[in-house]
């Protein structure tokens, strides 16, 4: 079995994505169903994608979770020619071993800039305390809090960037993730000075405005 590499669509048209089945993931499931709906998983778009109309996309994604998880694979790693390629356009770090794939991956292909994106600031900083983050590895941290974004200064341990999302009303000069395609923008795969992302919440796809 091999690692599956989805073809993405909509604003990450463009991008190529190792992704794993958030409708599965422990943490996932916990976050999507929390009674506080100031938590951005509780509007979920992969969960609410996978379970309507991109259903059929959850047999490769599955794949993807129980390999990368629960195998090592350092025979299997892909070979990745892609400039920018994304982690977790769809899915959570599932534990430490997944995040040692994605590692993996990013070590056998040193000339694409990769950028995971993540809740999970235990396990990154479990892993990377005793791990060298490679370098051409962006870390997301994907604030869990709508409408509190977290300035560059407050950043858990090992991450480079911060992920925002805020209401479309709210914080209306600051939104630097306005809707274009990442492909036309690259804030989040990059060293540079954009290190905090902040962008209106989404409703049904689209952004609210």
């Amino acid at each position: 079995m091999s690692v599956h590499i989805s073809i993405m669509t909509g604003k990450l048209k463009d991008f190529r994505a190792v992704n794993t089945n958030t409708v599965t993931n422990e943490f996932c499931i916990k976050m999507y169903k929390s009674k506080n709906k100031k938590i951005i998983c509780t509007k979920c778009y992969s969960h609410d994608m996978l379970t309507s109309f991109r259903k059929n996309n959850q047999g490769a994604l599955q794949r993807n979770s129980d390999l990368l998880s629960k195998h090592y694979i350092d025979n299997q790693v892909p070979i990745i020619n892609d400039l920018y390629f994304r982690f977790n356009a769809h899915g959570e770090l599932i534990n430490e071993l997944h995040l040692q794939n994605l590692v993996s991956i990013c070590k056998h292909n040193p000339k694409t800039n990769f950028a995971l994106w993540s809740k999970r600031k235990n396990i990154i900083k479990k892993y990377f305390d005793n791990n060298k983050k490679p370098s051409n590895l962006i870390l997301v941290y994907s604030n869990p809090i709508t409408n509190k974004p977290i300035d560059i200064r407050d950043i858990p341990q090992y991450f480079d960037k911060t992920f925002n999302n805020v209401d479309y009303d709210k914080f209306t000069k600051e939104q630097n993730c306005t809707g274009q395609k990442c492909i036309d923008c690259l804030k989040c795969y990059n060293h540079n000075n954009d290190n905090t992302i902040i962008e209106a919440i989404k409703k049904k796809g689209r952004v609210i405005k």
